[in-house]
């Protein structure tokens, strides 16, 4: 199991950048949390097997159609027992 947190730049607030992780998450098997930060990031918490995790944050890179992903920094925390993958 791996854990990431992944902070999210560009026009990624109010274009369902979160709900679309989430449903990026669910497919891959991934647990934690998105959510929307003051400065008009998103943090994205991705925690599972290494592969799903990669995989998840290779999409946040790209982000839904409507998102512009600027800049996406991914880097290694403690492993967080998640049992689903939430929004706040």
């Amino acid at each position: 199991m791996s854990c990431r947190r992944c902070l999210v730049e560009g026009r990624v607030q109010g274009v369902f950048f979160r709900a679309s992780t989430r449903e990026q998450a669910v497919r891959l098997g991934v647990n934690g949390y998105a959510r929307n930060l003051p400065d008009g990031r998103v943090e994205v918490v991705a925690c599972g097997n290494d592969d799903s995790v990669a995989a998840l944050c290779d999409w946040l890179r790209r982000g839904p159609p409507h998102a512009q992903v600027e800049h996406c920094e991914c880097t290694p925390v403690p492993a967080v027992n998640f049992t689903d993958f939430s929004i706040s």
